[in-house]
């Protein structure tokens, strides 16, 4: 079976929520499908005002609607800015990210083999947790090895 397209998909996955289809929802949703990583707001803003003019409130809006139909989920990254990501079958509704330290990338992790289990004081219950992996991604960690190489040469600071 071909893949499917990023546009059809977000059609597909808005109707079987049982939701008003609109464009500015599919253009967004289709946008954190077809996204390596999680988006700033910026960033999705970005992508579908190359084709379609939406205004920042709307794609504030939309993401806050695509998130709270859990068609999409945000995560908080060190810089304390939302990057929302295309939620699919494969993610339980709470699982593990990654985030670069040195570009920013943050992108979703399979489910880890066990639960972690935290011991919380009597009375206390989770409702949610939140688990974030953080270091270099693939792209980032060969400029790494480059810089150290560099380092290592007397003379360099």
């Amino acid at each position: 079976m071909m893949p499917r397209l990023p546009i059809d998909q977000a059609e597909t996955m808005i109707r079987a929520a049982g939701a008003r289809v609109t464009r500015a929802r599919i253009e967004m949703l289709a946008a954190l499908l077809a996204a390596e990583h999680a988006l700033t707001h910026h960033e999705v803003e970005k992508r579908v005002n190359r084709a379609h003019a939406i205004d920042r409130v709307t794609v504030y809006r939309v993401l806050e609607w695509l998130t709270a139909n859990e068609l999409a989920h945000k995560i908080a990254g060190s810089d304390r800015v939302w990057r929302f990501g295309a939620t699919n079958k494969e993610h339980a509704r709470q699982h593990a990210h990654f985030e670069c330290n040195r570009c920013g990338a943050m992108i979703c992790l399979d489910e880890p083999d066990t639960k972690p289990h935290i011991r919380l004081p009597s009375g206390f219950h989770a409702q949610e947790v939140d688990l974030l992996t953080k270091g270099l991604c693939a792209k980032c960690a060969p400029a790494r090895r480059k810089d150290r190489r560099r380092r290592s040469v007397p003379g360099w600071t």
